[in-house]
C-alpha cells in the first residue's frame, strides 16, 4: 500500500507542525489514563490535528484510521474542538519500527473466506469456531440480502492459531458441537463486548461510562434497570453510536439493532450489573439533569393537538 507520508516529515530532525497538514495549531488535553485517547506521550507540544489530517499523515483511509483509533493503535486527545490526534502521537506512530507496513498489517480485516484461507481450514470450520466464541469479530456489515457479514482482524486469527492449533484440525470438540447444535452463536456478543470495551476506554466521565453500558440494553431492559426517567433520558442523550449508520440505511436498521442489542439472559445480567455499579459512581459524581419545567417535560414533550383524544399515558399521568 502506498503511504502518503512526506519524506521530509519522516526524516527531518526537527519537530513538524500541524500547519504542514493545513491544520491550525490546537492545544489538546489527555482524556484520562485509561483512555486510548489518553496522553500522546511525554514531551509533546500540545498541538493536535483533526482525524482527517491525521489519517492522511499516516497513509490510512477513513475506515482504517477509525479502526486504528478503536484499537488504540492511534491515541487521541480531547480539545475544545472535540477529539483530535496530538502531533506528538503522529510522530510516535510514524517513528515506530516497521511503519507503515507493520501498522497496516495490524489493521488488516478479513471476511470468512479469507479468514479460512489464512488459517488453512474450511469456511464451515471457521464459522463454527467463530460461533463458538473462540475469537471476536472486529466489524460487521449487512449485505443486500439483509444478512450480517462478520469481519475479523487477521492478527487475532493468527494469534488464535498459535494459541489453540488443535482446533484447526480433527473432529470438532463434543462440547462445541453440542452448543452449536443448540443454536449458540457468540459472534454478536463477542463483538458487543469488544466494542463496549473500546468505548469505555475513551472516557472517564461516570455518566458517559454508564451510557456506554446502557447502549446495549433494549428499551424494556433499560427501563427495568434504570427506574428514574430523568436518568434514562440522560443516558440516552449521552449514548454513543456503536456503529456508524448511513441515513438511508432504513431497511437494515432492524438487523443492525439485533446485533447491537444484548439478547442472551446471561449477557443481559452482566451488563445490568455493570450498569448498576456504574450508575452508583455517576450518582455520587452528580445527579442527572432535571428540567425546571416540571416532570411532564421529561416524560412527554409532545405538543398536544387540539381536538385529539388524550392517550392512555396522558390519562394515567393526569394530563389534560
Amino acid at each position: 500500500m502506498a503511504v502518503r507520508v512526506d519524506q521530509e516529515l519522516r526524516e527531518s530532525q526537527g519537530p513538524w507542525s500541524p500547519e504542514w497538514l493545513g491544520e491550525p495549531s490546537v492545544p489538546g488535553r489527555a482524556s484520562g489514563p485509561g483512555d486510548p485517547g489518553g496522553p500522546a506521550g511525554p514531551g509533546g507540544s500540545g498541538e493536535s490535528v483533526a482525524f482527517g489530517a491525521a489519517a492522511r499523515a499516516l497513509g490510512l483511509n477513513t475506515r482504517e484510521f477509525e479502526l486504528a483509533v478503536q484499537l488504540s493503535e492511534v491515541r487521541t486527545v480531547t480539545t475544545g474542538l472535540g477529539r483530535r490526534v496530538a502531533c506528538e502521537e503522529l510522530r510516535r506512530v510514524t517513528a515506530a519500527e516497521g511503519f507503515p507496513e507493520a501498522l497496516i498489517a495490524r489493521l488488516r480485516v478479513v471476511g470468512t473466506a479469507e479468514s479460512a484461507e489464512l488459517l488453512g481450514i474450511t469456511q464451515g470450520r471457521l464459522t463454527r469456531l467463530a460461533r463458538g466464541g473462540f475469537f471476536a469479530p472486529v466489524r460487521f456489515y449487512v449485505n443486500r440480502y439483509r444478512a450480517v457479514v462478520w469481519l475479523y482482524l487477521a492478527s487475532d486469527l493468527t494469534e488464535f492459531a498459535v494459541r489453540q492449533p488443535e482446533l484447526l484440525s480433527g473432529r470438532t470438540p463434543p462440547g462445541l458441537s453440542a452448543a452449536l447444535a443448540a443454536g449458540e452463536d457468540w459472534r454478536a456478543a463477542k463483538w458487543r463486548s469488544r466494542r463496549i470495551g473500546q468505548l469505555l476506554a475513551q472516557t472517564d466521565d461516570p455518566w458517559e461510562r454508564a451510557s456506554v453500558l446502557a447502549s446495549v440494553l433494549g428499551s424494556v431492559e433499560l427501563a427495568s434497570a434504570v427506574a428514574d426517567p430523568y436518568e434514562r433520558a440522560h443516558l440516552r442523550q449521552l449514548r454513543p453510536a456503536l456503529v456508524r449508520m448511513r441515513p438511508e440505511a432504513g431497511a437494515v436498521r432492524d438487523v443492525i439493532g439485533t446485533v447491537v442489542t444484548a439478547d442472551d439472559p446471561r449477557e443481559i445480567r452482566r451488563y445490568r450489573a455493570a450498569l448498576a455499579s456504574s450508575l452508583d459512581d455517576a450518582r455520587r459524581a452528580r445527579p442527572a439533569p432535571r428540567p425546571d419545567a416540571g416532570p411532564e417535560s421529561a416524560l412527554d414533550d409532545r405538543t398536544p393537538v387540539p381536538g385529539r383524544p388524550r392517550s392512555l399515558w396522558q390519562k394515567l399521568i393526569g394530563r389534560r
